[in-house]
């Protein structure tokens, strides 16, 4: 997916198992972050930021929406445990991560693997992707604060 594409309409299912559509946000922006993995030290930072500044992102006209490969048990243990006011999809096969390019080859400490590429789409209010932020663009501790100022 590239900037000025249309998302998908299906995005997934969260964690209360609950279909997540891009129509259920027609008329807001969308932050849609995928990130690796649950209880990960970036990832509890990424998510903290967004929910630190949640009120600020919905006030500036924006709704966020998590996804990683994780499951629906994993995500209902992240959120209670962070206070996340979010949803996140559990893409546990992969499909919104592959349609939306943030699945592929990284490498980690000198070794080729596959896995989640950390990447934030934000999405206007007709579902057009407006930015997208990607791999060492994304600061996770001030991620919030980097959508808010773009």
């Amino acid at each position: 997916m590239n900037v000025g594409d249309k998302a998908p309409e299906v995005l997934g299912k969260d964690e209360q198992g609950r279909d997540i559509r891009l129509s259920d946000y027609r008329g807001r922006k969308l932050v849609l972050y995928f990130y690796p993995k649950d209880n990960t030290s970036g990832c509890t930072a990424e998510a903290c930021s967004l929910r630190d500044h949640y009120q600020q992102l919905q006030g500036a006209g924006y709704e966020v929406v998590g996804v990683s490969k994780d499951s629906a048990a994993s995500h209902i243990k992240f959120k209670g445990k962070h206070e996340l006011p979010f949803p996140l999809i559990a893409d546990v096969d992969k499909t919104l991560m592959e349609a939306m390019g943030a699945w592929g080859e990284k490498v980690m400490y000198g070794k080729k693997t596959m896995g989640t590429i950390r990447t934030t789409f934000i999405i206007n209010e007709e579902g057009i992707i407006e930015q997208i932020f990607a791999g060492k663009q994304v600061k996770t501790k001030e991620h919030a604060v980097q959508i808010l100022t773009r």
